[in-house]
């Protein structure tokens, strides 16, 4: 048998660790209440900058800080109703693309993290990768829209205060036979009304715009 000195385990040697047994040594220095209002402001501080910086961050004018957004989808926004219509109201990027929920809005903020991956590796830095890779992304993101039930689309638009009376005759046919009834969402008929469709689905989605 081998005379050689017992390894501490990982956990002894964690808590022999100076900074450990400074953190949980008890203050000689401040009292506890100095301690726990400190920690009160602290807490409101780092609250507060990381909600400034998730507001920052979920703007348009962020969102087209990379060329991937602002050469290629940011240009078809500006085409299309969205973009302008006779109410003047306009939908920006995180209006789309990020829930308004706080919980899920920091998933999809963590999802996009890919996205930071793909822009810092030139994954998508010429027109042409970005029309190449653009079935994917679009499936995707119809995919996640679909899967909330166009959640997004109904912070805006509410089916129920919907005037028919008002749409055309197919229009109104459509939203009252499939939309009403929950048979579909938003997503499922308008793939097109704020983006270009890929080229291997225009003929096969629709892309109703009344």
């Amino acid at each position: 048998m081998s005379d050689a000195p017992k390894r501490p385990s990982l956990w002894a040697r964690f808590r022999n660790n100076v900074l450990f047994r400074v953190a949980l040594r008890p203050s000689t220095r401040f009292s506890l209440a100095f301690l726990t209002l400190g920690g009160f402001i602290a807490g409101v501080a780092f609250w507060g900058a990381f909600n400034t910086a998730l507001e920052v961050a979920n703007t348009e004018q962020f969102c087209i800080t990379c060329h991937e957004m602002k050469d290629n989808v940011y240009q078809e926004l500006q085409g299309t109703i969205h973009w302008t219509n006779r109410s003047g109201v306009r939908a920006t990027c995180p209006d789309c693309h990020v829930p308004h929920q706080w919980t899920l809005k920091i998933a999809r903020k963590m999802a996009a993290s890919r996205e930071v991956w793909g822009h810092l590796f030139g994954i998508l830095n010429t027109r042409e990768k970005f029309l190449d890779t653009r079935p994917e992304l679009a499936a995707h993101e119809w995919a996640r829209m679909s899967a909330n039930h166009s959640q997004e689309c109904r912070n805006c638009h509410s089916p129920q205060s919907m005037n028919l009376a008002k749409q055309s005759e197919r229009a109104a046919n459509i939203h009252k036979e499939q939309l009403l009834t929950g048979e579909k969402s938003c997503i499922d008929c308008h793939k097109g009304i704020a983006h270009k469709l890929p080229v291997n689905k225009a003929d096969e989605v629709p892309a109703f715009d009344d």
